[in-house]
């Protein structure tokens, strides 16, 4: 393995000079700019840094990045498992268990031990642009995470939260179904709650509600929810309150997580968990759902990769895997070295 130094790079963003890393959320409500990646099984790693300067992600370097060979991707469920789990969702739906759960598959694929997550990142900002891009590159403390991720998990501006919860996804706004339109207002009512036990009473509010996005190569529906910090709370409440992501558990999230957990072979880690920063001296920050996002298992000499769909009463098990690999296929591609784009960002190889 090279022996890459700590960095954290959020859109335009660059932090170096790793002074400290800890666990403890209250460290974010100190001083100091902060780099956050929490796992979905909840490890939770903060590092502080000296320097934070704008610095426009880097072009692709040709060789740079030398990803899986686009063959060698495993799923943790494969398309039997994957409908099989639906149908049972729908099972533990249908006795009032639950009213919809999120089911991810991991795929993992070998990569050289000289991979670096953030020329990866460089080929995601070219190949797969999103608004909440970015790496965090913690080799010695088992954190190297390169994200594309589109969904704003939480957002802090002094006393103000807020959350974009994304649920439906489609090839186009005319894929968009009924059923994409109420898992999306379920999933509000779960946000709107888990602000609920942190906000002042009377200040959640949805500004936005089932908006169309438009992202590479899809679509989704993404609503806004917004409060106020009670006095006294700060990001340990808030982390407790809303972690881990509403839209990509289920409802109600207590059940949700126990099917989860006896259906998904493998922990999910960093997909699915949260990604992202926080300036303690100006009291902002803006953490990321981790959704679009390959990390390194160095244990293992693997790439990992998570993809997943939320399951409703109205869900078709084929049509649930097909988004799968709908939001998996362009990300894989660009990861694999077999997806390209020109200056203008057209594609010109998939």
């Amino acid at each position: 393995m090279l022996d890459l130094p700590p960095l954290a790079r959020f859109g335009d963003r660059l932090a170096t000079g790793l002074l400290d890393v800890t666990s403890d959320p209250a460290a974010l409500d100190s001083a100091g700019f902060w780099a956050v990646g929490a796992d979905f099984e909840g490890r939770l790693t903060c590092a502080r840094f000296a320097e934070v300067r704008t610095a426009p992600v880097p072009a692709p370097v040709p060789g740079r990045w030398r990803g899986p060979v686009a063959g060698d991707w495993a799923s943790s469920l494969d398309r039997a498992a994957y409908t099989a789990a639906v149908r049972r969702i729908r099972a533990h739906i249908a006795v009032g268990e639950v009213y919809q759960a999120n089911l991810c598959r991991v795929l993992s694929a070998p990569v050289p031990p000289d991979a670096d997550v953030d020329a990866l990142t460089a080929l995601l900002a070219r190949g797969n642009p999103a608004p909440y891009g970015g790496t965090v590159r913690l080799p010695r403390h088992g954190v190297e995470i390169a994200t594309a991720s589109p969904e704003l998990f939480l957002r802090r501006t002094g006393r103000i939260v807020e959350s974009g919860p994304i649920k439906g996804t489609g090839r186009t706004e005319a894929d968009l179904l009924d059923k994409d339109h109420a898992e999306n207002v379920m999933i509000v009512d779960l946000v709107r709650n888990d602000l609920g036990r942190v906000c002042a009473t009377g200040t959640v509010t949805v500004p936005d509600l089932c908006a169309v996005e438009k992202h590479p190569g899809l679509v989704h529906l993404v609503s806004t929810v917004r409060g106020r910090l009670r006095t006294g709370a700060g990001w340990p409440e808030l982390l407790a309150a809303a972690f881990p992501p509403g839209s990509v558990t289920g409802a109600p999230k207590p059940s949700a997580l126990e099917i989860i957990a006896a259906l998904e072979p493998v922990p999910r880690g960093p997909y699915c968990g949260a990604v992202g920063w926080v300036d303690a001296d100006r009291g902002t920050g803006e953490l990321a759902v981790g959704i679009r996002t390959f990390w390194i298992d160095r244990a293992e000499g693997l790439l990992r990769f998570g993809t997943g769909a939320g399951i409703t009463w109205g869900s078709d098990p084929e049509r649930e895997w097909r988004e799968t690999e709908l939001k998996a296929s362009r990300l894989l591609a660009v990861a694999s070295g077999t997806y390209e784009v020109d200056g203008s960002g057209e594609a010109l190889t998939t």
